[in-house]
């Protein structure tokens, strides 16, 4: 990932509904999320929650499709991945236990066979 492409996720990130939307989308794994579903989850009015979906799919953190009269929303997880990887790229300065704690928490999120890892 690009160091222009990290910062226009960290700011799309960088507000809380955004935010909480991002999280419920990554808890609800590759399925996605209706958007009806996510207004009420979240308890966002329809025009922020359009905005909100309209930035974080700009910063390609969130794809959509259609499914009949519905609109379902998954977390771009590939490029989740490659904001977390840029941002750990030079971690620890040759010290691994640095770093551990954050792959202990990857690894609980993940389980052994994630999907999304």
């Amino acid at each position: 990932m690009e160091k222009d492409d990290a910062i226009q996720a960290l700011s799309a990130l960088a507000h809380p509904g955004r935010l909480d939307v991002f999280r419920l989308l990554v808890r609800a794994g590759p399925e996605g999320v209706a958007a009806g579903e996510i207004a009420r989850l979240t308890g966002s009015p329809a025009s922020s929650l359009s905005t909100n979906l309209a930035i974080l799919s700009a910063a390609g953190l969130i794809a959509s499709r259609r499914d009949g009269r519905s609109i379902l929303y998954r977390a771009a997880f590939e490029r989740m991945t490659g904001l977390l990887a840029f941002l750990m790229e030079d971690c620890c300065a040759g010290k691994p236990e640095v770093c551990a704690p954050l792959a202990a928490v990857a690894r609980q999120a993940c389980g052994a066979e994630g999907p999304t890892c």
